[in-house]
């Protein structure tokens, strides 16, 4: 098999790297370890910048989208029993769109499939080879036996726990990271939201976020422990704790209904710098991860692919050694902005959360720095800008 270029991986970053090259007229091949119905029903970020929706309308991935989602012109932040909202409609003239990344997957999925070009699902003992030769190969096995394609690049887009970024000789990578005392208990809830836009909590209980799918299905967060058992979290002590942790003075009440999913999910965040090595180029979760407080791991894996379809594009429509120009960039061009969003992450996670290390002083410090955004309009205009999206240049 001959390619361009080798998309490993079948998220939101490989798929759409895979369609915007399709428009470019760049041939790909993508490969992903599971099947099409895992990865349309696996639950994940919901929560688009307003450039993530930009450059899914503009790779014709948007019309089930625009139809569909929910437009959020801001976000409430409780504590303290009261409730404030971050009006960022009014603060920076832009919104975020509520639309799950399973449902980005299946319309991303549906245009590839429609093309007829290669879409592999189910591929084992994917390996990456010849990395930094002009040729690099990526072997493979299907029900048909063993498989080589051969490609110009390889677009390592399969996640934090993929073959691509291990198969970077050691001392290539340096990886950062940060490992935060506490997870998130998530639930999906078939229930209507109890309100129109995310809500935030701080209390003294831990954290607790109120989320939505849809107008009918709901999907809330509890702060619980990294080794957090499901077994002692009913039904009913789940909702009775979202309670308590998003209640306010004036009554708020939380819907409560059917819960279709639990689970735990680790808080950590981690780069790996530089994210290409030779013709390998690393995107989204294969090179970042982000604490999901901030809304951003799907955010940035679209705009990882954005700056990459744009530098293969160069790379192939150029002429001369100038034309390596924005792919040898490429990764300097993505932690610009991915460090930038990795602060912001880190301090709203760091804002909203409880520590067990935390003593008094820790408290009353917290509860002033979230006073302070909720009544400084400067703190508030650097809030809303940061979470529906810094530029991506």
């Amino acid at each position: 098999m001959r390619t361009q270029v080798a998309i490993i991986g079948a998220g939101p970053a490989g798929l759409l790297l895979a369609q915007l090259l399709h428009l470019r007229g760049i041939e790909s091949v993508v490969l992903e370890a599971k099947s099409r119905d895992y990865i349309e029903h696996r639950v994940r970020a919901g929560v688009l910048e307003h450039q993530s929706v930009d450059i899914l309308n503009a790779a014709g991935a948007g019309e089930r989208m625009m139809r569909e989602s929910l437009r959020h012109g801001g976000v409430e932040i409780h504590f303290s029993g009261e409730r404030h909202r971050i009006d960022f409609a009014a603060l920076v003239g832009r919104t975020v769109t509520i639309y799950g990344q399973q449902e980005v997957v299946k319309d991303l999925v549906a245009l590839r499939v429609a093309s007829g070009l290669p879409l592999h699902f189910e591929v084992e003992e994917v390996s990456v080879h010849g990395l930094q030769s002009d040729r690099p190969q990526v072997r493979f096995r299907t029900a048909a036996g063993e498989q080589v394609l051969e490609c110009d690049f390889v677009a390592g887009c399969d996640g934090f726990h993929g073959v691509c970024r291990p198969g970077i000789p050691a001392g290539a990578l340096q990886e950062l990271e940060r490992v935060y005392p506490f997870a998130w208990l998530g639930i999906l809830a078939e229930v209507p939201p109890a309100s129109d836009e995310l809500i935030y909590a701080n209390h003294e209980r831990g954290f607790a976020l109120l989320s939505m799918r849809s107008p009918t299905v709901s999907r809330l967060y509890i702060q619980c422990e990294p080794d957090e058992a499901l077994e002692g979290w009913s039904d009913d002590r789940i909702w009775s704790e979202l309670q308590a942790r998003l209640a306010t003075q004036d009554g708020f009440q939380l819907a409560t209904g059917p819960i279709l999913q639990k689970g735990v999910t680790p808080m950590r965040s981690f780069v790996a710098e530089p994210m290409q090595y030779g013709r390998l180029f690393l995107a989204g979760d294969a090179a970042h991860i982000v604490p999901p407080t901030g809304a951003k791991g799907m955010n940035l894996a679209i705009a990882d692919v954005h700056v990459l379809s744009d530098a293969l594009n160069h790379f192939y429509k150029g002429h001369g050694a100038a034309r390596r120009g924005k792919l040898d960039a490429y990764s300097a061009t993505c932690l610009r902005r991915i460090w930038k969003v990795q602060r912001f992450s880190w301090w709203v996670t760091t804002l909203l959360h409880r520590s067990a290390a935390d003593n008094a002083f820790d408290r009353r410090r917290q509860i002033a720095e979230l006073e302070y955004l909720v009544t400084s309009h400067a703190a508030a205009l650097t809030f809303a800008e940061n979470y529906v999206g810094l530029p991506l240049g």
